[in-house]
């Protein structure tokens, strides 16, 4: 601290007032990073699951089948995962900031650029072009956001940036019903406006982060020294299980791979019920208004969820059990949804399933930061990401693949919730392993 005392030893000060003043600083680091970095998650979720509104025009004007619509809106996962790792460790190279931004601006740049698309192959290539430039972002945050925030607060941060997931389609939905309704204007269709109107804003969002973020809390000039020393020695004080450094040991690890099979089984349920929600919605013979606002209810409902249940698993300190509970609701929301004939039991079904995997997603990601550190995190929570987000790819294709074989939605919302079930067991397997988490 400013006068060379050790925040964490007694003589500074009261327990207290130590205790006080770390409050003080996590708070002034929460309000400083988290609005500009959940802003900038809203719209990059809007970015990946603004093409399920948009197919209720673009698939009709591209001539594009279930099929192709599901390969298309998959793709994207595929240039993302191809260039997941040598994102992150370029990240570590050149820090956070400069590449969080980089990432944000060129993939705002791409996706106004969707709005020029013209048939299967142009969908085809922006699509796997606009994950390319992706590649890193959320691996990249959840490495950033462990180098400034102990275990203790990991899964509560997790859950107020990862509540831009709901967020998105909460408001994602009426503004791509909105977006629809403009067809026509300037001579572009409703979908190419959505593309332009929900991809701009990345760009500005971008070079907002670079004048904001602090690589590490040594660097930000905009804390007190008190405040920095406080934050470091609490980082520095963490209890890790077995922590692992290097990226070539953390890729053997079981932990990891554990991690990594129930990442990609949430992740296949999650983007095969979102991607595919809208269309669900219009076989209801509802307008495309009418599917942006009830398509808004789960994700309000999971968006309540994740932070109630990501706060619980800090203060159980019970994240794997917890996860697998995540899971399970999942599954039971989908087998719900497709055994009823029923709109009103379906939609609570699907709303069961959002909350889930949602929810899922805040507690998951506070467990591999607790043996990874390093660079080991940075490759190694790229390589999780890396795997486990090929579900985006593999969701909406096996949804549309099985649309077209038999006509419904329901075979492929069952393939879902086996996905959620592997991950259900895959969480069970990792608590035997990693029991004080």
């Amino acid at each position: 601290m400013a006068n060379g005392a050790n925040p964490g030893n007694g003589s500074s000060g009261s327990e207290a007032d130590i205790e006080t003043l770390k409050a003080v600083a996590f708070r002034k680091v929460i309000w400083r990073m988290l609005p500009i970095l959940t802003l900038g998650y809203v719209f990059n979720f809007l970015d990946r699951t603004n093409i399920g509104f948009a197919a209720l025009q673009m698939n009709r004007d591209l001539g594009l089948t279930a099929t192709q619509f599901g390969w298309g809106a998959g793709i994207l996962f595929i240039g993302y995962c191809g260039f997941e790792i040598p994102s992150n460790m370029l990240l570590y190279r050149f820090g956070a900031r400069r590449w969080i931004a980089r990432i944000m601006i060129s993939w705002g740049v791409l996706s106004c650029g969707m709005c020029l698309v013209s048939g299967p192959i142009s969908f085809y290539i922006m699509r796997f072009t606009l994950g390319v430039a992706e590649a890193g972002f959320f691996p990249g945050i959840a490495y950033f956001l462990s180098a400034w925030f102990p275990a203790e607060y990991r899964a509560r941060i997790l859950s107020w940036f990862l509540v831009a997931i709901p967020i998105s389609s909460v408001i994602g939905g009426p503004l791509g019903g909105m977006m629809l309704g403009i067809d026509g204007a300037l001579g572009l269709a409703g979908w190419q406006w959505l593309f332009v109107i929900e991809g701009f804003p990345a760009v500005i969002i971008g070079f907002f982060v670079l004048r904001l973020l602090s690589d590490r809390p040594q660097e930000a000039t905009w804390l007190t020294p008190e405040e920095r020393d406080v934050i470091i020695a609490s980082l520095e004080n963490e209890k890790r299980e077995q922590a692992i450094r290097r990226l070539g040991p953390a890729l053997r690890d079981v932990r990891v791979w554990l991690c990594t099979l129930i990442y990609l089984g949430f992740t296949v349920g999650s983007y095969g019920v979102q991607i595919w929600l809208p269309l669900i919605l219009k076989e209801q013979h509802l307008s495309d208004m009418q599917i942006g606002w009830i398509s808004a209810v789960p994700y309000l409902a999971a968006a309540i969820g994740m932070i109630i249940w990501a706060r619980f698993a800090d203060q159980s300190n019970r994240k794997i059990s917890n996860l697998a509970l995540c899971c399970l609701l999942a599954v039971i929301g989908f087998l719900i949804a497709i055994s009823t004939g029923r709109f009103d039991l379906s939609l609570f079904g699907l709303t069961a399933a959002l909350v889930g995997v949602t929810a899922a997603r805040a507690i998951f990601w506070s467990i591999p930061t607790k043996f990874l550190t390093g660079v080991a995190a940075a490759g190694g929570i790229a390589f999780i990401n890396t795997i486990g987000t090929t579900g985006g790819f593999f969701g909406p294709m096996i949804v549309g693949y099985m649309k077209d074989r038999t006509g419904s939605f329901e075979a492929g919302l069952l393939v879902m919730s086996g996905f959620l079930a592997a991950s259900v067991v895959f969480s069970l397997l990792l608590k035997r392993i990693i029991r004080d988490a």
